[in-house]
């Protein structure tokens, strides 16, 4: 079985499980040694998965870290774990640390069973960085946060690979981190920097508080083009190999929807927004494993954004409401339908194992023999 789905079933699971978690040794156990198992590691192998791995460093002895996985006798991989639901902050790594040190691993891990934080040694050469190069959260991930994964997987495990990707991962981080800042509130000195590339005068404080503005409402509208591009192409691509919809394609109308306000006196046309055309596609990207994407369809109305099964009324997937003030998607992994809040679109990825549920039943009643 593939990572990625080792995960998700995991994750599945968890989600069902995380409530009757109460210690730090249930978080192990159910947490913990199935993430590490999926890697490919043995947990039932002390030469591969040394629990409770004990090593005396100078004056203190008998010091222990929850796991080392092992790799020709020497240890490459710490693991310290903490209460599911515990907050990770470096002060709980104190054991890694000392360890990261003493050993010859360069790869440390901090976890509560749901969020990996992964650590290395770039700043300071045998000194574990203060800043993890990659963050896991087992309810939220990605494709690419599994591509990273398998690095430190048993199958696919070098170290030179795995640092190499830990400096490029660590760096990445801090631009996108930078980007994003720039995007919520351009800073004075990247609108000068900006703004020197587009106008040859010199920058009066007025025109600075001008374009100010204007990098701001730039950087947004550029943003909202590309995605809106991105979007309507990939509809048209899985779209157009529809045998349900034989007629020519057109891409439903993609808008930015931040700042629109309603107008008084007239009735609101049914406008598919950014944010339902990716959520529709975050949706099929779940379901891509389960049926063909091109049988998960979208029909927007007014009030909400139907995802269906064969573009039928009686087979929906979930639906995305996304218009009022508060986010939540309507699920139907039970008759009836139920509401589940959401802060992002990022959390749709969390309910992966619900939206499929709806789909798996629908096509299980497909498959029951018609009684004579």
């Amino acid at each position: 079985m593939e990572l990625i789905d080792q995960l998700t079933n995991l994750a599945s699971r968890v989600q069902k499980q995380v409530a009757h978690i109460q210690t730090e040794e249930a978080t192990k156990n159910a947490l913990v040694l199935p993430f590490i198992n999926a890697l490919g590691y043995n947990v039932f192998d002390p030469t591969e998965v040394v629990p409770e791995f004990i090593c005396d460093i100078g004056t203190k002895k008998g010091e222990k870290v929850d796991y080392a996985i092992f790799r020709e006798g020497s240890p490459i991989i710490l693991i310290e774990c903490k209460h599911v639901g515990a907050d990770l902050n470096i002060n709980h790594a104190s054991q890694l640390f000392r360890y990261f040190h003493a050993t010859e691993a360069r790869i440390a891990i901090l976890t509560n069973g749901v969020t990996y934080k992964l650590f290395t040694d770039l700043e300071q050469p045998n000194k574990m960085d203060e800043r993890p190069f990659l963050e896991f959260d087992l309810f939220n991930f990605q494709d690419a946060d599994i591509a990273e994964l398998k690095k430190l997987s048993k199958a696919n495990f070098s170290l030179e690979d795995m640092l190499f990707a830990a400096y490029n991962l660590k760096y990445m981080r801090a631009f996108k981190k930078y980007f994003d800042q720039q995007f919520q509130q351009p800073t004075a000195d990247f609108t000068h920097f900006v703004s020197k590339q587009v106008y040859d005068g010199v920058l009066t404080p007025k025109l600075k508080e001008q374009f100010s503005a204007l990098v701001h409402r730039s950087f947004h509208q550029f943003l909202n083009d590309k995605i809106t591009m991105r979007l309507k192409s990939a509809l048209v691509d899985t779209t157009s190999q529809s045998m349900l919809a034989p007629m020519d394609y057109q891409a439903p109308k993609v808008v930015d929807t931040t700042n629109a306000t309603e107008p008084e006196g007239k009735e609101k046309d049914i406008v598919t927004t950014v944010e339902e055309t990716e959520g529709f596609m975050i949706v099929r990207a779940i379901l891509r494993k389960l049926v063909q994407v091109n049988r998960v369809v979208m029909r927007d109305v007014q009030s909400y954004c139907g995802i269906l099964l064969d573009d039928n009324n009686r087979k929906p997937i979930c639906r995305l409401h996304f218009n009022g003030s508060k986010k939540f998607v309507t699920l139907f992994d039970v008759e009836g339908g139920v509401r589940v809040d959401i802060e992002s679109l990022d959390d749709l990825y969390g309910l992966a194992s619900r939206i499929r549920v709806a789909v798996e039943r629908y096509e299980s009643k497909t498959k029951e023999p018609v009684a004579l």
